[in-house]
């Protein structure tokens, strides 16, 4: 057997260590010599287990089984005599006295060591006795040498697979070192106690691999003839109390990114980035000065070319509608200089130039909001106007108050009037919330007649028209007429852009009043969809873009996006369909589903027969209103569902006949103090002596007969306005809307 074993035989019990640790007693069963090892086996809960140990690791535990090793001597320094060695026998114990002592001896081998030491005590008398001679020079660099030859052994002895194996160690202790720095390093960056803390470093990575190029004041104004933007604001104080996470990114002057946090069915989060593309986008550092340049600007020259121009600001509550309209915002407080009304002043620069003065101008504004389908005057104490169609065709605001505008601060004056006075209310998203469409024009006249025309409309809060099963009715009629505007609003610019021979204006009040903005050559319009950043509005902002892509249906590519040269391509990738539509011909399939009965809705025939009985008696059943508000649904017959179609057009019915009973009730109460009058003369006339009993009786007779048709009538239209009321209740409750599908 090779000496490398030193004292290892077969079916001898060695001291091992295991991997968890421990050490006890296993038999060699078979020794290896080309790879310097043992194998060794033992028995371990009724189970023989075996394990292939170097021979380091078994000398290291037992040093008495260990090869004994024999250091040439020095030609500089010849071994001492003793007896030992004068008897010529050269045993191990002179060896030992000269080896490298280890710390792991046993107490065999220290007595030993004793004892060949006290054996060498005569010599080393003998050599104190001599002359002292100087120690040797070679001395360190011969353990030095020792040391040398014992790690070149040690070396020989590993496997390649142990080599292998120490190489893996290493590599590994080095990258969890790494990934220990590259931790501490963001820890120190970000605050990991945020709750959405792994979107967000997704969020940031992927923001890494773009090459911002925003919109600056020196790109170019494009003409177009329908204008569509977006806009969003930074965090609020709300948001940033919350600590939500900002979900959009405008990498470039027309490309919106929202990432929305998506989730997966084992629970792994992961980013969904939908991507559109309008004609500006504005990021959260833009001013409404900025805002104003690339959007309103451009229109104010339409209007002095007899044209109609209109700008509206849609979106979700809180998303900065009204700021990028009225102003800023001090609490509630407004300041007007700063909004897209005032900076619409431009007006009176225009003015000035010589082809236009020459036209001798005068410059009108109103200021009016739509709320639940009805009109009220901002600038005459909120009230209450009539909007309706004169022979021409011509829809006419019956009382709308017109004020003469001389400079920017009447304007000024003005918008702060009906802002003091417009409706709002405490919601989620904003504590002082629009809930009604304002619209602030600015008429121009020429010798009294209409040469331009700008319309500027702050629109309600898109997220309140999809709130239409609430089980408060005011909540339920607001959200339906917010929603239905919005469609008819859509489309109505649609028509515009594509030259569409009919636009369903009559569709909603709004759409109505702005009839005359959506006709003709020389219109021009422009939207600006306001969005809010955080996560928490997500779905909202979504729902914001895509009714704005739908609005002029922009396209997107790969392309469009712009990947910085070192960033990953894995971003592309990662993009959404474009969200795509078609243009929503007619089909007969179409006006099936939507032409169904409304009884089916309902579930029953008695509702379809309290429906033909306020047709006839009412006269609703074919105005031009509801067949509007047909052609609108389908139209959008992705968006509208037969049973919301059905409660729209309730909702029509009811705010008809509300318009109808109000009516009415006036006539009465007219009539009323008519006969009152009447009935004071004859009991006047009663007081005389002589006075004529039949003339007393007939004409009492016939001021009650009055009386009771007129009531009769009234009281029958009121059963109807409350059949009809119960019949909206009902309908609102059968409502599943549908969603935008991505094509």
């Amino acid at each position: 057997m090779a000496a490398i074993f030193g004292k290892i035989l077969i079916g001898i019990y060695v001291e091992i260590k295991r991997s968890d640790g421990r050490i006890h007693q296993a038999m060699v069963t078979s020794l290896h010599e080309d790879n310097e090892s043992v194998t060794v086996e033992w028995i371990e809960n009724g189970d023989t287990k075996g394990k292939e140990i170097e021979l380091e690791s078994v000398f290291a535990l037992n040093p008495d089984v260990a090869p004994e090793e024999e250091v040439p001597p020095s030609p500089e320094t010849p071994p001492p005599p003793s007896s030992t060695a004068a008897k010529g026998n050269k045993t191990p114990k002179t060896r030992r006295t000269t080896a490298i002592p280890k710390a792991e001896n046993s107490t065999r081998e220290n007595r030993a060591a004793a004892v060949g030491t006290t054996r060498a005590r005569p010599s080393q008398q003998v050599q104190q006795s001599q002359p002292a001679e100087p120690p040797p020079p070679a001395i360190a660099p011969q353990a030095t040498q020792q040391q040398t030859l014992l790690q070149q052994q040690n070396a020989r002895r590993k496997s390649n697979c142990v080599k292998e194996v120490e190489k893996l160690q290493e590599k590994r202790e080095k990258r969890r070192l790494q990934q220990q720095e590259l931790r501490e390093k963001k820890a120190q960056e970000v605050d990991a106690t945020l709750p959405n803390y792994e979107i967000m470093c997704m969020i940031r990575d992927f923001r890494a691999s773009l090459d911002y190029r925003p919109l600056t004041t020196a790109d170019l104004i494009e003409e177009h003839r329908i204008c569509v933007c977006v806009r969003t604001r930074p965090l609020n104080k709300k948001e940033l109390t919350m600590k939500d996470l900002d979900v959009i990114t405008i990498p470039s002057k027309d490309v919106v990114m929202v990432h929305e946090p998506k989730q997966k069915v084992d629970l792994t989060r992961y980013l969904e980035n939908q991507t559109f593309r309008f004609d500006y986008a504005f990021d959260e550092t833009s001013t409404n000065e900025m805002v104003y340049r690339f959007t309103a600007r451009p229109l104010v020259e339409t209007i002095f070319e007899r044209g109609m121009a209109t700008c509206f600001a849609y979106g979700q509550t809180g998303s900065g509608k009204t700021h990028t309209m009225g102003g800023d915002f001090s609490g509630k407080n407004q300041d007007c200089a700063k909004g897209i009304y005032a900076l619409a002043g431009d007006v009176f620069l225009m003015l000035k130039k010589p082809n236009y003065k020459k036209l001798d101008l005068q410059v009108f504004a109103t200021f009016f909001e739509i709320y639940s389908g009805k009109v009220f005057d901002l600038l005459n104490r909120k009230a209450k106007l009539r909007v309706l169609e004169d022979g021409k065709q011509q829809v006419q605001v019956v009382g709308l108050h017109e004020r003469d505008v001389k400079c920017t601060e009447d304007v000024l004056k003005l918008i702060e009037v009906g802002n003091s006075c417009r409706t709002s209310g405490q919601t989620s998203a904003n504590a002082h919330s629009s809930r009604s469409h304002a619209v602030f024009q600015i008429i121009l006249r020429r010798r009294g007649k209409m040469h331009g025309k700008f319309s500027l409309i702050d629109l309600a809060g898109n997220e309140r028209g999809a709130d239409t099963s609430s089980a408060d009715r005011q909540t339920r009629l607001e959200g339906a007429e917010i929603n239905k505007s919005l469609l008819a609003l859509k489309e109505c610019i649609r028509a515009l852009g594509r030259n569409k021979p009919h636009t369903p204006f009559r569709a909603s009040k709004l759409t109505q009043v702005l009839r005359d903005s959506f006709i003709g050559e020389n219109s021009r319009t422009c939207m600006i969809a306001t969005i809010s950043p955080g996560m928490a509005s997500c779905e909202n902002t979504l729902n914001t873009l895509r009714y704005a892509n739908r609005v002029k249906e922009f396209g997107i590519s790969p392309s469009d996006i712009p990947f910085s040269q070192g960033g990953s391509g894995g971003g592309r990738s990662e993009l959404s369909p474009t969200y795509e539509y078609d243009d929503f011909t007619t089909s007969p399939t179409r006006v099936k589903e939507l032409t169904v009965d409304p009884g089916a809705a309902l579930d029953g025939g008695h509702n379809v027969t309290q429906l033909e009985v306020l047709e006839a008696q009412w006269g609703v059943g074919s105005s031009p209103q509801r067949d509007d508000l047909k052609l609108l649904c389908e139209q959008n017959e992705e968006e509208v569902s037969p049973q919301l179609f059905t409660f729209h057009e309730a909702v029509s019915q009811l705010v008809e006949m509300e318009e109808q009973v109000l009516e009415d009730h006036r006539v009465v109460f007219q009539e009323s103090i008519r006969w009152l009058e009447d009935e004071k003369v004859l009991l006047e006339m009663t007081e005389e002596v002589d006075y004529d009993v039949d003339t007393y009786a007939t004409q009492l007779e016939q001021i009650l007969d009055q009386k009771i048709d007129i009531l009769t009538e009234l009281r029958d239209k009121v059963k109807s306005f409350r059949s009809a009321l119960q019949e909206e209740e009902h309908a609102s409750k059968q409502i599943t809307p549908r969603r935008p599908r991505a094509l």
